[in-house]
């Protein structure tokens, strides 16, 4: 048997490599798999191969799609190669095609959907792929993909939700901030050259715009300019440090009317992913540590960390969830009636849908009480500037009807 080279994440999200023996590169994620260790890249004697990466094309709607369209499939009794055949031909997202005939092919050669799901991680993520395992194992992969497809759509839901809560604020303060950019950099310096040929004595409005004007023109304006596009570019990446997303993601969280909302979203992505894994069949340590990672949230995923380590030692669900004082005292009042009737699974689901509602009216709500405050704010700053630049106008105007 030929040896492989390896590298991968172990369950905590460590980077792992190694060199293992193996049959074959499927047999090779086998092994991998009962290790819990996911594969990002292999080599078998010296000739080295990336996994599948073909996710970047893949958004949730297409893979919302594919999974409705692939249950009813497995539901009507057709073979597992033949609905992937027929769903990859149909494609029309050549990412997703090339995806699904890798898929396809891996399963004719032997490996299980699960299996052949797991070599692309970019499209299928450890949720879907757990699930689908839990389904082939139970016999009832039907049933999971139709709970898969449905959760993939209100996660499709609750994503928008956070767009339409952030997408309107900052398109208008970025819109405002280039107006008020371009008026003191191109429109003002006009009027101050005007009123110095003129010799009119300026209002301190106008003295203030005109500075800011001065400032915004000179080098230093410049590169201050450069400095802001740099900071939030350096704020991206270090946004993308565990430590970083993790200082974030709680000052977020604690913000007085965004943060309420954030907590709301996370709530329900938290109860929706955890119930449907649990009704899904997937053990609820395992499905705690999946929930973790796709949360979305640092701070919600080290709470939950917390929470799977509590529950291993013996403790129940509802004290460490009680003691991460990220959850609302609702929420765990409810997971405990649930866990103390053995209907975890309906409670999540019944909170899940709670929030996602609460979601909706809070957005809604957040967007009707901005729309005036933007107005308001375009108002005073782009008018201010504009009405700055007429007050010496209005005072040269005064003097000639007097003459």
């Amino acid at each position: 048997m030929p040896d492989f080279k390896y590298q991968g994440t172990n369950r905590s999200g460590s980077s792992v490599s190694g060199v293992m023996t193996a049959n074959s590169k499927a047999d090779l994620q086998n092994l991998l798999r009962r290790q819990q260790i996911t594969p990002t890249k292999m080599s078998e004697k010296g000739k080295e191969f990336n996994m599948p990466t073909f996710g970047g094309g893949v958004n949730a709607k297409e893979l919302a799609i594919f999974t409705r369209q692939f249950s009813v499939m497995i539901d009507a009794g057709l073979p597992l190669v033949q609905c992937l055949e027929i769903l990859g031909g149909q494609q029309e997202n050549k990412f997703f095609q090339k995806v699904l005939i890798n898929t396809r092919s891996m399963v004719e050669s032997g490996s299980t959907l699960s299996t052949a799901m797991r070599s692309s991680p970019k499209v299928f993520d450890g949720l879907y792929v757990n699930m689908v395992e839990a389904g082939e194992t139970g016999g009832i992969l039907d049933i999971i993909l139709q709970r898969l497809s449905t959760y993939i759509e209100k996660n499709v839901k609750l994503q928008r939700a956070v767009k339409s809560a952030l997408v309107y604020p900052v398109g208008v303060l970025t819109i405002a901030g280039l107006v008020i950019f371009l008026l003191l950099w191109k429109v003002v310096p006009i009027f101050a050259t005007l009123f110095a040929g003129l010799g009119v004595t300026l209002p301190l409005p106008t003295k203030i715009v005109i500075a800011m004007s001065n400032f915004v023109g000179s080098y230093f304006g410049l590169l201050i300019v450069a400095g802001i596009i740099g900071g939030i570019f350096g704020l991206k990446v270090w946004y993308g440090t565990p430590g970083g997303k993790f200082v974030l993601d709680t000052i977020i969280l604690k913000l007085p009317v965004l943060g309420l909302l954030m907590r709301k979203i996370a709530v329900a992505r938290f109860t929706r992913t955890l119930g449907t894994l649990i009704s899904s069949g997937v053990p609820i340590l395992e499905g705690l540590d999946i929930t973790a990672k796709t949360s979305g949230n640092a701070v919600v995923e080290r709470a939950l960390q917390k929470v799977r380590k509590a529950l291993e030692e013996g403790k129940s669900l509802t004290e460490p969830l009680k003691d991460s004082n990220v959850f609302p005292g609702m929420v765990t009042q409810m997971i405990a009636v649930g866990e103390q009737t053995g209907a975890m699974d309906a409670m999540l689901q019944k909170i899940a849908d709670f929030y996602e509602e609460e979601v909706d009216a809070a957005v809604k709500d957040l967007l009707t009480a901005m729309e005036p405050v933007m107005i308001v704010f375009l108002g005073v700053v782009v008018g201010g500037v504009v009405i700055s630049m007429y007050l010496p106008l209005f005072t040269l105007i005064g003097k000639l009807s007097e003459h």
